[in-house]
């Protein structure tokens, strides 16, 4: 399963809703928190059992992004589940709010029996990106991003690229350590008119071994599609060095440079995900 692009679309927005399908956007992030006015949260809430097969009807993946304050947060996710929504973002995620939120989606789940929610993580505070290592132990969570604009308010600076390096990268580790979707680009989204810059932030992000990016704006889905994922080039490359290794049996030289078997590994997971 692939998530090159993740795309928001306010919840209450019917306008955005009915074309929200139509970009190829790997993923829709349906946003009941900063995209929606307090008066209208719950009427878009809701909605969501007539907005998130509306949005997936293409195949994309449906998230729900829930409010931070857990009060509206559990209703929200909850109400994603009935709807048929795949998963939740949570925002301000913590070891707390997501042990609360387990508890009440297991319970509302078992009685349904339904598949769990998958839950991506927001890191957009210090105190939860010191303990984002156990946030992304957490059983439910299968994902994980740093809101940039969020942090840095939260820090008292800028949203810019260097600024969000160090966090972005902290969260990127502690992702692939333990092996779930690591989201994101050092740049912030909400530029979303600099496509260029877009470009040359998923280019990035993709080299840095990031799996996707969310973007707010369908103008970003293609660029996000082509930016993570194997270039022609790198599926021929792989597909040389696994059949050469295969032949081999084990290190080899390949257009002058040599090939062990942590090369072997990265050309081989290109073409796993080629299948995914």
């Amino acid at each position: 399963m692939s998530f090159r692009s993740l795309l928001y679309v306010p919840a209450d927005n019917q306008k955005f809703i009915s074309k929200a399908h139509q970009y190829g956007a790997d993923a829709i992030i349906l946003d009941l928190e900063d995209a929606v006015a307090p008066a209208k949260k719950i009427a878009a809430r809701e909605d969501l059992i007539n907005s998130v097969p509306q949005v997936g009807k293409s195949g994309a993946k449906v998230f729900v992004r829930i409010n931070s304050d857990m009060e509206a947060g559990i209703p929200d996710a909850i109400s994603a589940a009935k709807a048929g929504a795949f998963g939740v973002y949570v925002p301000k995620a913590n070891v707390t709010n997501l042990k609360l939120l387990d508890e009440k989606l297991d319970a509302f789940e078992r009685k349904q029996r339904r598949t769990p929610l998958e839950v991506i993580a927001l890191i957009e505070d210090p105190t939860s990106l010191i303990a984002v290592e156990q946030i992304v132990q957490h059983d439910r969570v299968s994902g994980v991003a740093v809101g940039g604009e969020d942090m840095a308010m939260a820090l008292g600076a800028q949203p810019d690229a260097d600024v969000l390096k160090l966090p972005k990268q902290l969260v990127h580790f502690a992702a692939k350590a333990h092996g779930v979707f690591s989201f994101g680009m050092f740049r912030s989204v909400a530029n979303y008119s600099d496509l260029g810059a877009i470009k040359e932030g998923a280019v990035e992000a993709k080299r840095y071994g990031f799996d996707g990016s969310s973007c707010v704006h369908p103008s970003a889905v293609p660029i996000l599609n082509a930016a993570f994922q194997a270039s022609d080039l790198d599926v021929l490359w792989a597909k040389q060095i696994v059949e050469e290794y295969a032949r081999s049996g084990g290190s080899i030289s390949f257009q002058g440079k040599m090939i062990d078997a942590p090369v072997y590994k990265r050309a081989l997971s290109i073409l796993q995900n080629l299948d995914d």
